[in-house]
């Protein structure tokens, strides 16, 4: 925070004698090259000598004010670019031009507008800057708040200054807010209004009745701070915890820098208690007095300048007051700020992380300040503690204070270095939450947990039962993470700590994500989602190795952040760390094995078509037993719940359960159980139970016209809507069935008609003009010639169509698909990706998979995501004639991975490498135009 008397300092006359203030001596560029107080002056002078008309010296003065103005922001601007990450330099360049700007505003109006010899003691005006502008930090896109003090109430003299300078002001296109008061007034609403109260409590003088100043200042001390400290801190942490609602996570991927949690909010608010509590005029104080250690005040200090440069690069390159740090923001930043792409991470991603280094700092500051607070008694403690204050039995060496658990002696506890974790464990059995005194000790002997303190058996012991016993495991991890514990105990883990992957999938840091992940798992473990999570709750239940399950889960993203893949990597990390948490060497191979494969059931169920027996004989074989099915099964929906609030779904949620269901079944009774005959009897036979009022001729006709794979793939519900399309259909008909599949989080959507070449493509373009995700499809010809096709659609926010929303849909996709509507005309206004998204990049990647369909060659399209792109794919596909049999398409926020299961015009695979080669060509032309399009 700015020192207050320094910038008041700034703003006397002397020593130089001219009417506008001094700069301070640190500023981004010389004061000179930034604006010239005396040539100024004397263009302003020269302007009245020119205008003897009011008006028109005004709009003379404006002129030249906007000139300056703009001058000093370019100079600011290529300063601050000079010296990217010293915030205080530009805070206080912007600050100065301000006051400058301010100052000949009044000045014009006092001296040459509205001059008064000699006031009455009622034409007094006393100016100040108030909120960010009277802390002095300034944004290049901040408010400037004034306000204007009277002593009485205010005459005309008064209102015709004040009018005059806020013209000035505003033609200077400065975002102005206002007000004119008396210390009376300022009193009353000070002790309504906190947000007043708080904008008064950083009052900075500007220029005007300096005895009106002091007034206001010993009155507002004497008769409005004083004996109000508890209700000030409350209604500010009041604040503080609404606008942690309102903004979300500290680790959310977009964050506020200014209102988010961690954020510049967070420290003003740490900084008004201070101030109004302590009398603190600077941040130095907090260490003057005690509330931090040298080490906290460098931290404050370090968090507070980042902060502010991230703040001020954002508006520079918004031109307007940007508070998010947008995914597009933070690319342009990071570079900005001069980070660069090194050890297989980009530039952002190094900024992302510090950022989230310095919001985890300004939390644990400020659990330090409010400690100082509680010990003063001047939080009150809440009111259902003070009523039922009920004191859990402790461990001898501890204490509670102020409902917290606290150290009983300091000296006695680093004696044994193992008393480190055991303060997590006390903590989680009792309940209580870790005196911010503790945490500080903690953090303050890291160096205690070395290599003999990680070799220790008993030290491996508490360590597993910080996750295994307690049943919320992620509150120690958390705290354990946020002190520097965890990545101490397991130094592998440090590279993740804070680390952001730049992406619109990962909602948070790879250190949360793992947490939240275990966070999961405890939640299935405490019956909390039974409803939700019925295979995991009762896979939980048979009975699992949670040992191997948590070291799994607290381990299997260890390897991010490399130019590896990250799953190798952790599985080489997790055969070094799982022994040495104390896990056997079979259990160590386990753990090793699910770190290696945790993305294999999720990429096989969302991926690959499940239908397909090769596909499940396949993961199978890579399982290859019911308790790593299991663990793998329960590791995979924990980690896609981890991911963020809105990734975990239905859809998933039915793949991976049948996925599980067949798997299990090969594992226990053999492929035999599950191959192509024994579903298509199967399904055939259900089939003829479900045609009730059906002659016994058409129900054969219906069960002899499909092939193989059609009775495979679909499901009976599928199986009975075709037949009732198909039904005495006319070769020219086209007939739709929508119906919103509410298990799996879809609309299936069900097209029949005669075959013919594109029609796969065709169907997709219309739900495509729709605004229809298509999230799986797959399509049949029957042997007498007709396309029977089922899709399974998402509407923009990921859920089903509404039922009102149907017709509406069917209606359009069947002008498409009849020639009224020119998909590939009417996609280009819809194929768009929007400016926030373009920062990131994501390459192509094409395979083709001749193993892993029995008849079909599997080309796996992983690329940039776009509402045209499954249209413009499977538009080349048909052109170059391939016929695809279905779709998987799985999404990852900007990224997709669209399966085709396809056949050459022949009904063989692509097995000719030439021929793949030339598909391949094709298929990346297509993409780069569709991109090219969406962009321009």
């Amino acid at each position: 925070m700015t020192l207050r008397q320094k910038v008041s300092a700034a703003s006397v006359s002397k020593p130089d004698d001219l009417p506008l203030p001094a700069p301070s001596t640190d500023l981004v560029r010389p004061a000179d090259d930034i604006l010239d107080r005396k040539a100024l002056l004397d263009a302003v002078s020269g302007a009245r000598e020119a205008h003897a008309d009011d008006r028109a010296f005004r709009n003379a003065v404006v002129k030249l004010l906007l000139a300056a103005r703009k001058a000093a922001n370019v100079e600011i601007e290529a300063g601050f670019l000079d010296r990217p990450r010293d915030a205080r330099a530009m805070k206080s360049a912007y600050t100065w031009v301000t006051d400058c700007l301010v100052g000949t505003a009044h000045h014009v109006a006092t001296t040459y507008l509205h001059p008064l010899q000699t006031p009455t003691e009622a034409e007094r005006i006393a100016l100040f800057a108030v909120g960010g502008y009277g802390r002095g930090e300034m944004a290049p896109q901040s408010d400037v708040d004034l306000l204007f003090l009277t002593p009485y109430k205010i005459t005309p003299w008064a209102e015709s200054v004040i009018e005059t300078m806020l013209y000035i002001l505003w033609d200077l296109r400065l975002k102005v807010g206002h007000a004119s008061r008396t210390v009376k007034d300022c009193l009353r609403l000070g002790g309504e209004d906190f947000t007043i109260r708080t904008a008064l409590l950083e009052n900075r003088f500007l220029r005007g009745y300096a005895p009106l100043a002091d007034e206001l200042n010993a009155r507002l001390e004497k008769d409005l701070f004083k004996g109000s400290e508890r209700e000030f801190i409350e209604a500010k942490l009041h604040e503080r915890d609404e606008r942690h609602k309102k903004q979300g996570e500290r680790y959310m991927v977009e964050p506020n820098v200014k209102e988010g949690k961690g954020g510049l909010r967070d420290l003003q608010s740490l900084f008004w208690i201070a101030k109004y509590v302590y009398h603190v005029q600077q941040a130095r104080d907090l260490l003057d007095k005690g509330l931090f250690h040298k080490d906290e005040y460098e931290r404050f200090a370090e968090a507070e300048n980042f902060l502010w440069a991230v703040r001020g690069h954002m508006h520079i390159l918004a031109g307007r007051p940007v508070e998010q740090l947008t995914f597009d923001l933070q690319v342009q930043v990071a570079e900005r700020m001069r980070y660069l792409d090194k050890g297989g991470r980009r530039a952002v991603e190094h900024f992302m992380q510090d950022y989230f280094r310095h919001a985890t700092s300004v939390g644990d500051l400020t659990r330090i300040l409010l400690t100082k607070l509680e010990a003063d008694h001047a939080k009150a403690a809440p009111l259902m503690e003070r009523l039922f204050r009920r004191r859990p039995r402790i461990k001898p060496g501890y204490e509670v204070i102020n409902n917290r658990l606290a150290i009983t002696d300091e000296k006695d506890f680093l004696a044994d270095k193992l008393n480190i974790l055991r303060l997590f464990e006390e903590g989680l059995r009792t309940g209580l939450l870790i005196h911010p005194d503790a945490m500080r000790l903690v953090t303050a002997n890291l160096d205690l947990i070395d290599d003999e303190f990680r070799a220790n058996k008993d030290a491996q012991k508490i360590f597993l039962g910080l996750l295994l016993k307690h049943g919320n495991p992620e509150r120690a991890l958390r705290r354990m993470n946020e002190l520097g514990v965890l990545a101490a105990f397991i130094p592998e883990f440090a590279p993740v700590v804070a680390m952001m992957q730049f992406n619109m999938y990962h909602s948070y840091t790879v250190d949360e994500h793992t947490i939240q992940v275990i966070s999961n798992y405890a939640q299935i473990e405490r019956e909390e989602l039974q409803v939700e999570l019925p295979l995991s709750s009762e896979i939980i239940k048979t009975g699992i190795n949670r040992r191997v399950l948590m070291v799994a889960m607290l381990l299997h993203d260890i390897g991010k952040g490399q130019e590896t893949d990250h799953s190798i990597l952790g599985a080489q990390i997790a055969r070094r760390v799982a022994p040495a948490l104390g896990l056997r060497k079979g259990e160590s191979e386990t753990v090793e094995w699910l770190v290696r494969y945790h993305l294999l059931m999720s990429d096989t169920a969302q991926k690959r078509d499940i239908a397909d027996p090769r596909t499940v004989r396949d993961f199978a074989k890579a399982v290859r037993s019911v308790d790593r099915l299991n663990l793998l099964t329960v590791l995979t929906v924990c980690d896609i719940r981890g991911v963020g609030p809105d990734v975990w779904n239905n859809w998933k949620a039915a793949l991976l359960r049948a996925l599980y269901r067949q798997t299990r079944v090969v594992l226990e009774d053999g492929m035999e159980a599950i191959n192509r005959e024994n579903r298509g009897a199967e399904a055939k036979k259900k089939l003829r139970a479900e045609l009730k009022g059906w002659s016994g001729k058409d129900i054969k006709r219906e069960t002899t016209r499909h092939y193989d794979p059609y009775w495979q793939g679909l499901h009976i519900t599928a199986h009975k809507v075709f037949a009732e399309l198909l039904r005495d259909i006319d070769d020219d008909e086209v007939r739709i069935d929508l119906h919103p599949d509410e298990d799996r989080d879809a609309t299936r959507v069900c097209f029949a008609m005669s075959d013919h070449p594109g029609i796969f493509s065709r169907m997709c373009g219309a739900l495509a003009l729709v605004g229809a995700n298509i999230v799986d499809a797959r399509t049949f010809t029957s042997k007498d010639g007709y396309a029977t096709a089922a899709f399974w659609i998402q509407d923009a926010d990921g859920s089903p169509y509404e039922a009102s929303r149907l017709k509406r849909l069917q209606q359009m996709i069947d002008k498409t698909l009849k020639g009224e509507v020119i998909a590939t005309e009417a996609i280009k206004s819809r194929d768009v990706i929007k400016k926030r998204e373009r920062a990131f990049k994501v390459p192509t990647t094409i395979t083709f998979d001749n193993e892993g369909s029995e008849i079909y060659t599997i080309i796996e399209v992983d690329t940039r995501d776009r509402p045209g792109l499954l249209f413009d794919l499977t538009r080349t596909l048909a052109n170059n004639n391939v016929y695809i049999a279905s779709a998987v398409i799985a999404t990852y926020g900007e990224q997709v991975v669209d399966s085709f299961y396809v056949k050459d015009m022949f009904g063989l695979k692509f097995h000719s490498a030439s021929k793949q080669q030339a598909l391949e060509k094709k298929l990346r032309e297509a993409i780069e135009r569709g991109v090219e399009r969406a962009i321009s």
